[in-house]
């Protein structure tokens, strides 16, 4: 299931038993940890969205880690 989830949504969507999957599209590519950042409470990167689907790594391989 993909429905443009957060943290929280998500969360309370698999506690209500209404899915046994979630999945996140643009929050995974702008957050290579995102594991990690749901983990520690951090600030989500920004996704830029000029950049989706274009030719090339920029937006998709040059977002910072946490620790980076």
């Amino acid at each position: 299931m993909n429905r443009a989830f957060n943290k929280e949504t998500a969360t309370q969507i698999l506690e209500d038993g209404d899915a046994d999957l979630v999945s996140f599209g643009v929050p995974f590519i702008a957050n290579p940890d995102l594991v990690e950042r749901f983990k520690t409470d951090s600030a989500l990167n920004i996704p830029d969205q000029e950049t989706f689907y274009t030719p090339g790594e920029k937006g998709y391989t040059d977002y910072p880690f946490l620790n980076k």
